[in-house]
């Protein structure tokens, strides 16, 4: 039971652990070769980016001095190198936390029932995260929202969906382990053979899971840096030209729960 306790906390780390990172989007994000376009609540472009500085605010042309162009010019590339890497490492982030559940649950648990169960929780997982980052051909998107704790990449929807498959996982071990205790008839053996498994298992996690989880952290820390980088290069801008003033797309820190 000891190390039950233990891979629950493990599982738990997935979705809450690392150096808090509070980042948030106030508008959609569709990114191309030669595009950034900010996408307002009714779905249309509320301005865009052309490569390498031209900027168009509600179907206007901005005109813009040298110091904005450069400025435009920062923030574009940093919004081309950040965004497509960002939508990669979501998924990647999700997939390893599906993995370790999975291999938690299944190495424990045959009930067909509860693995239907815990299946469907995670595809609802996986299924939320494709539809916030996106991937078509060449255009990224990222839709709005809060990406609390982003050195996991779930925000607070997909850790509840989370948390209901690791709720669904666990207990059905732990009905498992009832079980034996209630048929009290050779139960101390099977659960010594269940804490024989459990040990087994968290060596396979911390072999295989846990190189992977240090660099998502690794990665998803330099994203942090990266988007406080964005959020001041934007504020800049936002200050600069009066047609972005409206419009506050990045927000990090304690701002982040505040639409500017």
């Amino acid at each position: 039971m000891r190390f039950l306790a233990f891979t629950l906390l493990l599982l738990s780390s997935i979705v809450n652990a690392g150096t808090d990172c509070e980042v948030s989007l106030n508008y959609g994000v569709v990114v191309s070769e030669q595009q950034i376009r900010v996408i307002g609540h009714g779905g249309r472009a509320v301005y865009q980016i052309n490569h390498p500085a031209q900027l168009i605010v509600q179907g206007d042309w901005i005109d813009l001095d040298e110091q904005q162009e450069r400025e435009l010019t920062e923030l574009s590339a940093g919004i081309h190198q950040v965004v497509p890497k960002m939508i990669l490492l979501a998924n990647e982030g999700v997939e390893l936390a599906v993995e370790t559940i999975e291999q938690v649950y299944g190495g424990l648990v045959k009930d067909d029932k509860s693995q239907r169960k815990l299946q469907k929780s995670l595809e609802r997982v996986q299924m939320s995260v494709k539809e916030k980052f996106i991937r078509a051909n060449d255009n990224f998107y990222m839709g709005p929202g809060s990406l609390e704790q982003v050195n996991d990449l779930v925000d607070r929807e997909l850790e509840e969906q989370l948390q209901e498959a690791m709720s669904t996982s666990v207990g059905g071990i732990l009905s498992a382990i009832g079980g034996l205790v209630a048929n009290s008839e050779g139960s101390e053996q099977r659960i010594a053979n269940i804490a024989n498994q459990l040990e087994s298992i968290g060596e396979e996690i911390g072999q295989t899971v846990g190189p992977k989880s240090q660099t998502l952290k690794l990665k998803a820390q330099w994203f942090c840096n990266r988007f406080k980088e964005l959020d001041k290069a934007e504020d800049r801008l936002r200050d600069s030209i009066k047609e972005l003033k409206p419009y506050n797309v990045l927000l990090t820190g304690s701002n982040t729960h505040l639409d500017k």
